[in-house]
């Protein structure tokens, strides 16, 4: 563990998981969960990706030209919604060995948070997260001193190869 880190959050640092979605809209309700990236924060390299099956075909614009993924392909492509969210869990549980739930690490947490929430309780009938969740921007703002407009990824540079939500997962924790 890094000696920069206090005893009193070694915990919560062992348990973090980055995580970063791709959807086709913006909320569970309506629309799709379209893909999952994830990397353990202590050990980056032990990473987590799929891309699911779309439970529903409303989309927007918007979502789409954010991530370019499409949904007639992983309507043939991707794994059933149950199949990746039970993926998501055994990784969790075989990367996040703690006696408490991994946490949740996400940029903008709030809009990734519910739609891995939702799909966890809609298609395994629990969240292996519990209830909670660290957003990345809030926590870049308060150590960072900076405004919540300069905490959105349009300022950061961010290679044009990063584009699926695995990438961008572990690029968020690793180059600031």
């Amino acid at each position: 563990m890094s000696e920069n880190w206090p005893n009193w959050i070694e915990k919560d640092i062992r348990r973090m998981v980055s995580v970063d979605v791709e959807t086709s809209g913006p909320n569970p309700a309506d629309y799709a969960l379209l893909s999952i990236g994830a990397c353990n924060l202590v050990k980056p390299h032990r990473t987590f990706y799929v891309e699911l099956q779309p439970a529903t075909m409303n989309a927007t614009d918007e979502a789409f030209q954010i991530h370019h993924l499409d949904l007639k392909v992983l309507s043939r492509k991707g794994e059933a919604p149950a199949k990746a969210m039970r993926m998501f869990s055994d990784w969790l549980a075989e990367n996040i060995r703690t006696d408490s739930h991994p946490l949740f690490l996400g940029f903008n947490a709030p809009f990734d948070w519910m739609f891995v929430c939702d799909y966890f309780h809609r298609f395994l009938g629990e969240n292996p997260f519990g209830h909670s969740a660290l957003d990345i921007k809030s926590f870049y703002m308060a150590s960072g001193r900076v405004a919540w407009s300069g905490t959105s990824t349009m300022r950061w540079k961010m290679p044009a190869t990063r584009r699926n939500c695995l990438s961008k997962s572990s690029w968020m924790l690793y180059s600031n």
